[in-house]
């Protein structure tokens, strides 16, 4: 199945049904029609089947119409980045060699000029007048419906390729897994650079639900639009759902049964405060990547918070020894810890990176994808994940992974947020740092002098994990859709409010 197919099935089916909320709402029958009249207004500006389109624009209805404009056309969609810097976006723009780059008023300021790429602000499509009729046939599965671009945290932005198959596989994967329904309203705010905003609307378009855009994310507007456009499902990273439970009127009465979270771990607390707030029939964590869209799938958030679950339905998930070069075939024992790999097999799965085969030689082996990411499985055969290879702590020898280390911490009275990297020491090599950012109404001394007494009383943690320094900022440095940057704490990027050296303790 192609998405321009998907869309035009799902507008028979409902041709009145809402299908985009908001201050600009369509029925299935007027967005089919208005994002026919787009794809037309792409094709005069000279795009054709399989050329890419870049688009850089604020996000909500406008990029998503044009999302599907170009599903229509069977041409490429590659949305980049709004927080991408002027020179990351040309890195971008030349590696992906589009036919056009779209902008909007709030990032045309930030746009390079590409060499030989024409430039369009998207008021220049024009639609007005325009026949509302399909521009052609549809795109074939097997076609290249988008690519997106990595984050680059480790290096240079990879392109992945992913075609109409695996976005409607992974639109499927995700109405089952999240336990969507026919017609679910759900929240559009996340970004559409990244898979969790696709997939919020991919899946809304295959369910014949209804989309409701919000550009950028703000508390306080989200929870007007859950409340006035009658949200049902939720799917978002965890920092967005905390900062939705500190706004007023996050609760049960909004109605919201269905959440769902991805992009980061979610910390025990934070689980136990959602379910609290909106008492939801479902809390489900999504494990994957770009990539693969599904590795597992946790629908216990209640009973089990921060259990990434087992394999999804399209997929097949092992863990091989913890090392560069292990084979898939080096399954570790249960209770071990290894390496999380996934079967490309997954109809989820893209094929590999754009012009990237060193990549693909390190990521991809025998028909498996190598996550970099380290789990164990529990006596249920559930994983936890325990955080990435790269991210391991090193210290005198032993092997320390900060996100045990992050979900005690957290619990400490005073304790907003934290981060755990290992920093250089004189004697271990590498010493356990935490990161912290006071809660409301906690000056930084205050808070490290609640440390000192949490650490060796309660945070559960041996000496070898507890934290040789402990240093309180503003905050701590995430990516667009909550993944924590740190490299960029590691690097010494960072300003401390107070530090406290906290000795040795490893016996």
């Amino acid at each position: 199945m192609d998405l321009a197919t998907a869309l035009a099935w799902t507008t028979e089916r409902f041709p009145d049904r809402r299908a985009v909320g908001g201050d600009r709402p369509m029925t299935y029958r007027q967005w089919d029609a208005h994002t026919n009249q787009l794809a037309a207004a792409l094709a005069d500006q000279g795009v054709q089947r399989g050329d890419r389109v870049a688009l850089s624009l604020a996000g909500g209805e406008p990029l998503a119409s044009l999302h599907l404009a170009t599903q229509k056309l069977g041409a490429v969609s590659v949305p980049l980045s709004t927080r991408l810097s002027s020179d990351e976006l040309a890195y971008c723009l030349e590696d992906a060699e589009p036919t056009l780059f779209v902008t909007d008023p709030t990032t045309a300021a930030n746009a390079p000029s590409p060499r030989d790429v024409p430039h369009r602000d998207i008021s220049e499509l024009e639609t007005a007048g325009r026949a509302d009729g399909p521009p052609g046939p549809p795109p074939a599965e097997q076609d290249i419906s988008v690519m997106l671009y990595t984050s680059g945290t480790t290096g240079r932005p990879k392109g992945v390729p992913r075609s109409h198959r695996a976005e409607h596989s992974a639109a499927l994967a995700h109405l089952v897994q999240a336990q969507l329904r026919q017609g679910e309203v759900v929240l559009g705010v996340m970004p559409m650079f990244h898979t969790m905003g696709l997939r919020s609307l991919v899946a809304s378009v295959v369910c014949g639900g209804t989309w409701v855009p919000q550009a950028a994310f703000d508390a306080a507007e989200s929870v007007r639009l859950i409340r006035d456009e009658g949200v049902t499902a939720l799917y978002l990273v965890p920092t967005i759902f905390w900062s939705l439970l500190r706004e007023p009127g996050f609760d049960a009465g909004l109605g919201v049964t269905r959440l769902a979270y991805a992009g980061a771990p979610m910390t025990p607390t934070l689980a136990e405060d959602l379910v609290g707030a909106l008492q939801p029939d479902v809390l489900v964590n999504h494990y994957g990547s770009t990539e693969v869209y599904t590795f597992t799938i946790s629908s216990q958030g209640a009973r089990k918070p921060g259990c990434a679950g087992r394999a999804g339905i399209f997929s097949r998930v092992r863990l091989v020894e913890p090392h560069v070069g292990a084979a898939p075939g080096a399954v570790v024992e249960r209770g071990q810890q290894g390496q999380v790999i996934v079967s490309m097999s997954s109809p989820e799965a893209f094929t590999g990176y754009w012009k990237r085969p060193d990549a693909d030689s390190k990521s991809i082996r025998d028909g498996w994808y190598y996550t970099g990411d380290l789990a164990t499985a529990d006596d249920q055969d559930d994983l936890w994940v325990a955080g990435r290879v790269d991210d391991m702590i090193n210290s005198g020898g032993e092997n320390i992974y900060p996100d045990e280390i992050e979900a005690s911490l957290v619990r400490c009275p005073g304790v907003a947020d934290d981060c755990v990297v290992g920093m250089p020491h004189e004697r271990w090599g590498s010493a356990v740092t935490a990161f912290v950012v006071p809660a409301a109404g906690y000056a930084p001394d205050t808070v490290l002098a609640e440390m000192q007494q949490y650490l060796p009383a309660a945070s559960g943690l041996s000496s070898l994990k507890r934290p040789k320094q402990v240093v309180v900022v503003s905050s701590i440095p995430r990516s667009a859709v909550g993944k924590t940057l740190r490299r960029t704490l590691s690097a010494g990027d960072y300003h401390p409010l107070a530090v406290s050296d906290l000795g040795d303790t490893r016996a």
